[in-house]
C-alpha cells in the first residue's frame, strides 16, 4: 500500500516543480487489460484486486507557468517501490516535450490548451498538434468540500516515484511532495474525440469515472533516475 508519507529523497536533487489545480478521474480496470503497457520489470499495481486508469488535467509550475494533461497507469516493481507509468502527457509548452522525450523517454506531447476557473467550476480543454494522431478533449469538473483520505484515495495519490523507459530499460525517478489535500469533485463533461483512444484506452470514457477527486496542488521535488529496473 502506498503511505501518504514520502520516503527521503535523496541527494541530488534535480527538479523542482508545482502542480496547481489538479482534477483527479479515475477508472477502474482488470489489471490484465492493461499489462502491456508496462515497462518490462514492473506490474500494474492493484486496490482490491484492480488497477487504475488516472486522467489528470492540471497547471503546472516549472521555470514558467503551463498546462499539462496526462494519462497514467499504477505500477510496482519487483522491490517493491511503487509508482506511475505515463501513456501520455500532453502540454502546451512545447520546449518540455522535446526535452523531455529525448533525455528521459516520457511520452510528451504537444498541444493547444486551456484552462478556466469560475469560483468551484474547472474546465480544461486540448486539442493535440502531433503528428498522425488526432485528439482532443473538453473536461469540465465542479469542486466541493474537503474529504478524508482513506486508502484508495492515498493509493492513487501517495505515488512517489515514476517508471519510465529509456534505452531499453526501465528506469524509477523517484520524487516527493507533501500530502495531498483533497476535495470531491463531479466531472460535468467530459467530450473526448480520440484522446483515450491515441493511448489505445478508447472505450474506457464511455463509462462514468469511479473516482473523482480535486487539490489545488502541492510543490514537488524530483531526484535522479535510478535502475536499471530488473526484470
Amino acid at each position: 500500500m502506498s503511505w501518504p508519507q514520502a520516503p527521503e529523497l535523496a541527494r541530488p536533487r534535480v527538479l523542482r516543480q508545482r502542480w496547481l489545480d489538479l482534477s483527479f478521474i479515475h477508472w477502474a480496470v482488470e489489471p490484465a487489460r492493461v499489462a502491456q503497457y508496462f515497462p518490462a520489470g514492473t506490474r500494474p499495481d492493484t486496490f482490491e484486486g484492480r488497477t487504475y486508469v488516472g486522467l489528470v488535467p492540471f497547471r503546472m509550475v516549472m521555470f514558467r507557468s503551463f498546462l499539462e494533461t496526462n494519462v497514467r497507469l499504477y505500477s510496482v516493481d519487483a522491490t517493491g517501490r511503487r509508482g506511475v507509468v505515463f501513456l501520455s502527457l500532453d502540454t502546451n509548452w512545447l520546449p518540455l516535450v522535446a526535452g523531455s522525450r529525448s533525455t528521459l523517454g516520457i511520452p510528451y506531447r504537444w498541444a493547444r490548451m486551456q484552462h478556466n476557473q469560475d469560483g468551484g467550476w474547472h474546465t480544461y480543454t486540448s486539442t493535440l498538434r502531433w503528428p498522425r494522431i488526432k485528439a482532443s478533449s473538453t473536461i469540465e469538473t465542479q469542486v466541493g468540500d474537503r474529504i478524508e483520505l482513506g486508502p484508495l484515495e492515498h493509493f492513487l495519490t501517495a505515488r512517489w516515484g515514476l517508471h519510465l523507459s529509456k534505452a531499453g530499460r526501465t528506469w524509477y525517478m523517484p520524487n516527493e511532495h507533501p500530502p495531498w489535500v483533497l476535495h470531491r469533485a463531479e466531472l460535468m463533461t467530459f467530450e473526448d474525440h480520440g484522446l483515450l483512444a491515441s493511448v489505445g484506452l478508447g472505450d474506457l470514457g464511455s463509462r462514468p469515472p469511479d473516482h473523482v477527486a480535486f487539490s489545488t496542488g502541492v510543490p514537488a521535488r524530483f531526484g535522479l533516475p535510478r535502475g536499471p529496473v530488473l526484470r
